[in-house]
């Protein structure tokens, strides 16, 4: 059976009619007997005609029916057949006028006027007729909306249902300092430092789910759950054996995977608290969270419980999240579905227009306890507590206060931030226990970090300044650590992931820490920014940054940056590597990098770039490394 409308409705391609009046006329076409009865249904009102002997049947549909989309089920003899139906009758959307007058708050609304279209639902808005041509492809809308991307309710008018999916594929070449070994994988060999080349890929695929309930256009969601699975494939070469596991006959390359549960949450918003939809919600499982503009002091995506909402009309949003930290696996740094005994209390608030319209001040609490414990990474690593110094298991208690502020002062734009840390260790590996024999093996905490960028917007060109400083300790048997460190950073700052100094983790030889963790600025002599523990008795760091972002094209931004890099204090360093005299200058950072999007949106993005480290005189004291280190990397991204 075929189903044709006439006069002014028109059948598309796919099967479905556009009129734009009614009454309008519906013909169509059977196999069915002369005399056969023919039901038509729209919207739930029915109309009736039979098939001529021709085997040809009309029906002059008069029931009145709004803008918007319908089903036509057409039942001719027990056949039925349902095609879509989408009416655009004369006159004007609603639109925002430019001035409307001030009404009473409540007041009661004025009647419609006689020229607005009332619709079925929001999520069919009918296309204008001139949209309908041969380049719409039958599809009537420009972005193929899908219900499995939140573009109509899955269920009733306000449920709806998001499936996303991403390929991450990332491809690393760099070069960082690496011992030897007794076993080297060179025989004759007799260098303390081997060499340096390693390589990189990884793999992630993605499958988020998120369900929610809500019109969320003028205000949060209603409830809300999502999952996210992620699977890791990673593959790591080195040069040198004994680098990528303890057991040097395990060679210089090194395969892994993972499958993860990286968020699965429930979300509610207990109560709206005016008509400008200020809101209370809470967030309870594994969720993302980051508690300042960069990362600075916490970033991370792991089980907790979050409150949070708005005050003055979205003027004040505020946090109170507590989070019971799982472990994180060693080699895709993915959630592992075990605790770890570290308890992470973050409280703050952002104040918008604060004094100044277009700027955003906000101030923070967080509580960090981590408690003692022994634990060997997946590789075989003892990584709590740290293989260095006097290695026994302690437990760190620290409290962070803080602000950092966000926005524009006329043509510039100013980021800051400024933290001070305080509290005890019970027994922190470098400083050992009490050298007077006293009994007061803990140690003081009190250090503190700022972070200034300013950047200045011009067309298509952003020049921007910054610097970044933590304060280190200078006496690290006193009692007192006075070197910062966070609590899990992710900074995106100097750079971000296109510097050498951010990006790459690089590790000391023979002393189970590192100088820097990989996605950190902080030299903080930790184990690993996954599985260690905070260390406060750190060299510290001074950093000045100069960059420039160009948006080449709006498909292309490229972003050039050089950081000097040293150290604010070495005594730390000197007692671990039993090395005097290790100058500051850490070196200079240079990077470039872009990130192209060659159709205007994040359905595949392509990221990369190139650095290299010039390395300066307390570099090459510590690591015999006076040329140039490099790294380059593409990641490429794929969603759906």
């Amino acid at each position: 059976m075929q189903l044709i409308a006439v006069l002014v409705a028109t059948l598309l391609a796919n099967g479905v009619i556009f009129t734009d009046e009614i009454p309008f006329t519906l013909n169509g076409t059977t196999a069915a007997a002369p005399g056969t009865r023919v039901v038509v249904m729209v919207a739930g009102a029915r109309g009736e005609t039979v098939v001529g002997a021709d085997g040809t049947w009309s029906l002059l549909w008069t029931a009145p029916l709004k803008t918007g989309t319908y089903d036509i089920t057409v039942d001719v003899g027990g056949a039925v057949e349902t095609q879509l139906l989408r009416v655009q009758l004369p006159g004007i959307l609603a639109r925002q006028p430019g001035i409307e007058p001030s009404l009473p708050k409540y007041a009661e609304p004025p009647p419609p006027e006689p020229s607005l279209q009332e619709m079925t639902d929001r999520w069919r808005i009918v296309p204008p007729p001139y949209e309908l041509d041969e380049h719409s492809r039958g599809r009537l809308d420009p972005y193929n909306q899908n219900v499995l991307k939140g573009d109509f309710p899955i269920s009733g008018n306000d449920t709806f249902f998001v499936l996303t999916g991403i390929s991450d594929t990332l491809s690393e070449a760099r070069t960082l300092p690496t011992p030897s070994n007794v076993s080297s994988d060179r025989p004759g060999s007799f260098r303390f430092f081997g060499r340096d080349a390693q390589g990189l890929f990884v793999q992630n695929l993605i499958l988020s789910g998120d369900l929610f309930e809500g019109d969320t256009t003028f205000q949060p969601v209603k409830q809300r759950v999502k999952m996210t699975l992620v699977a890791n494939a990673n593959y790591v070469r080195v040069e040198e054996n004994g680098i990528l596991k303890p057991d040097v006959r395990r060679g210089t390359t090194r395969g892994d995977g993972r499958l993860s549960l990286q968020e699965l949450f429930y979300e509610r918003r207990l109560r709206t608290l005016s008509p400008n939809f200020d809101f209370v919600s809470f967030r309870a499982g594994i969720q993302p969270f980051s508690s300042d503009f960069r990362g600075f002091i916490f970033s991370d995506t792991n089980a907790g419980v979050r409150g949070f909402g708005n005050l003055r009309a979205n003027r004040i949003q505020y946090n109170l999240a507590l989070f019971d930290r799982l472990e994180k696996d060693t080699n895709s740094g993915l959630n592992l579905l075990k605790r770890r005994d570290q308890q992470v209390l973050v409280a703050n608030v952002y104040l918008q227009d604060f004094f100044r319209h277009g700027y955003t001040q906000s101030f923070s609490i967080h509580h960090v306890r981590d408690g003692a414990s022994v634990a060997y990474d997946r590789n075989g690593v003892l990584v709590r507590p740290a293989p260095v110094g006097e290695a026994k298991p302690h437990d760190v208690e620290a409290t962070y206060v803080g602000e950092a502020g966000l926005g524009h002062l006329g043509r510039f734009n100013v980021d800051h931030a400024a933290y001070f840390v305080f509290g005890r260790d019970s027994l922190n590996p470098i400083a050992g226990a009490d050298p007077l024999l006293r009994g007061r093996d803990s140690v003081r905490i009190g250090a503190g970090m700022a972070a200034l960028e300013v950047s200045y917007d011009h067309d298509w060109l952003r020049p921007r300044l910054g610097f970044f400083y933590a304060s280190g300790d200078r006496n690290p048997r006193d009692r007192t650590a006075r070197g910062f460190d966070s609590i899990f950073d992710n900074p995106a700052f100097a750079g971000g992931g296109f510097s050498f100094f951010n990006r790459l983790g690089i590790r000391f030889a023979s002393t189970g820490v590192t100088l820097v963790d990989r996605g950190s600025l902080l030299p903080s002599l930790r184990s690993s920014k996954d599985e260690g523990q905070p260390n406060y008795v750190n060299p510290g760091v001074q950093l000045a940054t100069l960059g420039l972002d160009v948006d080449v094209t709006p498909r292309l931004k490229a972003i050039f940056t050089g950081n000097y890099i040293r150290f604010d204090a070495t005594e730390s360093l000197e007692e671990i590597l039993f090395q005097g005299n290790i100058r500051k200058d850490l070196g200079t950072d240079l990077s470039a990098g872009f990130r192209y999007r060659p159709f205007l949106s994040n359905n595949i993005v392509v990221v990369g770039g190139a650095a290299v480290l010039l390395p300066g005189r307390g570099f090459a004291d510590i690591y015999e490394k006076k040329d140039p280190l490099y790294h380059t990397f593409v990641d490429l991204i794929l969603q759906f």
